[in-house]
């Protein structure tokens, strides 16, 4: 008979894992950072002697994922694009299907999983930014179907930034942007249209740094001169834009392998209690913040007290 660590299969055996990803970008296409994570876990899978099946899979009753669970194609399962209320999460958890997700949502005392502290990534950009005297500081968020999705890393982005701005007293402006270069000139056009004092922002949206950058050009704004950004990105992203990007890493790679690991573990101890990896990277200081110049004609007045009264002096002429 099986001891307690006896090995839990989806697929008795099969050397594959599973990794449930849907695409985000436009179109129902991976965008770059998804292939970064899909790559990264493909490598770390082979390290351990697994392959991996890819499936699209955003909901429970998606037919790719019905289907890996009742043909038993793989041992185990890596879920990312985790959603605050996911179904995916649910069912595997009621089934008993060793998973693992990347990411995490409102059952995560119940699961195994790794994440980046979005929320406190966020804060502290918000912190940097305040540090350099910036006051009026914008949030560039995911796109509205992915936040509206319950998308736990744009939620709780936007928490940290939030909670930041509160506790420094200063109000927020947060956006939510399509994940494209066109989008990001929108927003920042929306951006200087509510408030055309604001002097800096933070963004998790890497995909549409570009549009960003292009549409502070477009209204004259030079960074970090006029205007400070700094963000969430993988190292490529915040390095391809001039000036290079102030940011915290994604560590894409370091985060799949740690999926991989977590899901093996699953797989030979499975009465091992959940395992949770929270990486906090710290932001690398590059050339897009400096000191904040205050938009000219934003800054009230300094008031001008009038002259006092002269008092008459005996023998003056005045």
């Amino acid at each position: 008979m099986a001891g307690v660590d006896a090995p839990v299969s989806g697929g008795g055996g099969a050397r594959m894992l599973g990794l449930l990803y849907p695409p985000a970008g436009r179109g129902r296409l991976y965008t770059e950072m998804q292939l970064a994570f899909i790559g990264g876990v493909a490598e770390a899978a082979t390290i351990h002697g697994y392959d991996l099946l890819l499936s699209p899979s955003d909901t429970e009753s998606d037919p790719s994922f019905r289907r890996i669970l009742a043909e038993r194609l793989v041992d185990g399962l890596i879920v990312m694009e985790i959603r605050r209320d996911d179904d995916r999460v649910d069912h595997l958890a009621k089934a008993g299907f060793p998973f693992v997700t990347i990411g995490r949502n409102r059952r995560a005392d119940e699961t195994s999983w790794v994440d980046l502290d979005f929320a406190g990534l966020a804060a502290g950009c918000v912190r940097h930014l305040a540090d350099l005297g910036h006051r009026r500081i914008a949030f560039v968020n995911r796109s509205e179907q992915l936040f509206h999705s319950g998308y736990g890393f744009a939620h709780l982005g936007l928490e940290g930034y939030t909670e930041a701005m509160a506790e420094l007293g200063l109000t927020t402006h947060a956006y939510l942007c399509d994940d494209a270069v066109v989008a990001g000139e929108k927003v920042l056009e929306r951006i200087l249209r509510d408030d055309p004092a604001t002097t800096s922002l933070v963004t998790m949206n890497e995909a549409a740094l570009e549009g960003l950058y292009r549409g502070l050009t477009r209204h004259g704004r030079a960074v970090p001169r006029d205007f400070s950004i700094v963000g969430v990105a993988a190292g490529h992203w915040a390095e391809q834009v001039t000036p290079q990007l102030t940011a915290a890493e994604i560590p894409a790679k370091e985060m799949s392998r740690i999926g991989v690991e977590l899901i093996v573990e699953r797989l030979t101890a499975p009465a091992s209690p959940p395992r949770h990896v929270l990486l906090k990277p710290l932001i690398s200081l590059r050339a897009s913040t400096g000191p904040c110049r205050p938009v000219p004609g934003s800054e009230p007045e300094p008031e001008v007290s009038e002259f006092p009264d002269i008092p008459d002096f005996p023998g003056s002429d005045f």
